[in-house]
């Protein structure tokens, strides 16, 4: 359902972030992208939804090309791809409530983006994402009230406001406590299971990466150096991974 040929990005200042990856991903698979900071982990996932622009190589979700798309077409496309932040980008002087429904914005007319107007179907969707994430307590209070680990359920349940297909998650658990990063992985895993939505996720621990995707692509300065079943990462490609950037 998700297909990369030969994506490459090179920045304005020279840094080369992807080097000619390709890869494909079949609808409800579970992907972790695994690499240490640096190795184009963002910038692949960036790339994916044109949030940064590739310098070379086509996306596509299904038949549709998300790389050369209109605007006009690029948005629409968009409303099925998810996106998980790493700093989960809520809106601090919202409630909980309201972040999560921004997630429906494309799907509303534009005057009800401009003042911020939500149908009685929209509030309703958020309220039941909010609980499935387990966070109902708290849909009243402010995003910068709310604990990492609890921004970071506001930002799947506004993920999930737009029934993606693909839902793109960057370093969810980075700055997380180990308890807060196992729930969060458990959450995204639920999705994964019930809803068969497939998901992209980029990670920089070999553990949470074996245990949790059904593949492991592995980055290393832009470039694919492992794509395979997590079972198949032996002790010495861990070793070598914490080794070597």
């Amino acid at each position: 359902m998700l297909r990369v040929n030969n994506l490459s990005k090179t920045y304005k200042d020279g840094t080369e972030a992807l080097k000619g990856v390709s890869f494909s991903a079949e609808s409800g698979e579970f992907i972790v992208i695994l690499g240490k900071s640096g190795s184009g982990k963002s910038t692949l996932l960036r790339c994916v939804n044109r949030l940064v622009e590739p310098t070379e190589g086509r996306v596509f979700l299904g038949d549709d090309e998300i790389t050369g798309a209109s605007p006009a077409a690029l948005m629409v496309l968009r409303r099925g791809i998810g996106v998980v932040f790493q700093q989960y980008n809520l809106i601090n002087r919202l409630t909980a409530w309201t972040n999560a429904m921004t997630g429906d914005l494309g799907s509303l007319s534009p005057w009800m983006s401009l003042v911020g107007y939500f149908p009685r179907e929209t509030i309703d969707r958020a309220q039941s994402h909010l609980e499935r994430v387990g966070i109902s307590d708290k849909v009243n209070g402010r995003a910068d009230t709310l604990s990492g680990g609890q921004q970071q359920r506001v930002g799947i349940a506004r993920a999930l406001m737009q029934n993606p297909q693909l839902i793109l998650v960057d370093e969810p658990v980075s700055s997380l406590d180990p308890a807060s990063a196992k729930s969060i992985m458990d959450l995204l895993r639920e999705i994964n299971e019930k809803n068969g939505v497939t998901i992209l996720c980029s990670l920089h621990i070999p553990d949470l990466a074996q245990k949790y995707g059904h593949r492991v692509i592995v980055l290393k300065k832009g470039k694919i150096t492992f794509d395979g079943a997590p079972k198949k990462i032996n002790e010495t490609m861990i070793e070598s991974f914490y080794k070597s950037s």
